[in-house]
């Protein structure tokens, strides 16, 4: 996880399970997370084959450009990202586990935005866990977002996160204090989780808008070789 507000989402979510194996969605009060509010939603997956937008915040709503409730999650992604996202979907639910989701999402002039997605699982009325309370941060610079609607997206990785120690507690004012050095086993952008399944870079398919997808694709290697410089020998 990147955004600091993925690791207070998922903390949030921690803390109200109280020894339970997920929390309930009626246990979520909107005044602790006030500030994230308006990026948060909460996913219907009875079907995970078919997740539904239940509820979504105003500022969700107008990075896609309408109304998400009682829409598809899965309606904006390329076909193979879909798939992807199902199969991690139900595995999420089956295992209890917080899920975080690296993407980037274009407009339909090509302009691109990099966004991790949290979805933590959630019963609901004390029954088993087939709903997520999730959160959209974007990773990049908006500007390319001004004025315009998310179009596509496409999934780069994904992980299942798994508690190890505490998570850190810190103001939603304040930045995150800098990570200590990665060790093996620990996801090296945060040493108190630990990275139990990641799904790098599914295979591209040629869909609809082929060409906005390749750059797609091209952009996420770029980006991370000019995160990553060793990158280039890979």
């Amino acid at each position: 996880m990147k955004h600091k507000n993925s690791h207070l989402l998922v903390g949030y979510w921690s803390r109200l399970r109280k020894g339970r194996d997920v929390p309930d969605q009626t246990d979520i009060d909107p005044r602790a997370i006030k500030r994230l509010l308006s990026y948060t939603f909460i996913l219907d997956c009875e079907n995970p084959g078919r997740p539904v937008y239940r509820l979504a915040g105003t500022a969700l709503c107008e990075r896609f450009g309408f109304e998400l409730k009682g829409t598809g999650f899965l309606a904006h992604w390329e076909a193979q990202s879909g798939l992807s996202l199902s199969t991690l979907l139900r595995q999420a639910l089956k295992l209890r586990q917080p899920v975080c989701i690296s993407s980037v999402a274009a407009t339909a002039d090509s302009g691109m935005v990099e966004l991790e997605t949290i979805l933590t699982p959630v019963s609901f009325n004390g029954g088993e866990p087939t709903r997520f309370f999730g959160l959209v941060q974007m990773l990049s610079d908006p500007t390319p977002l001004l004025g315009r609607a998310i179009a596509y997206e496409r999934l780069v990785s994904s992980e299942l996160i798994e508690e190890g120690e505490p998570l850190p507690q810190y103001d939603q004012d304040e930045p995150p204090p800098p990570p200590p050095p990665p060790q093996y086993g620990r996801h090296p952008k945060a040493p108190y989780l630990r990275l139990v399944v990641s799904q790098e870079s599914p295979a591209f398919l040629n869909f609809g808008s082929g060409d906005l997808l390749q750059s797609m694709f091209d952009a996420v290697k770029n980006w991370r070789v000019a995160a990553n410089p060793e990158d280039r020998t890979a």
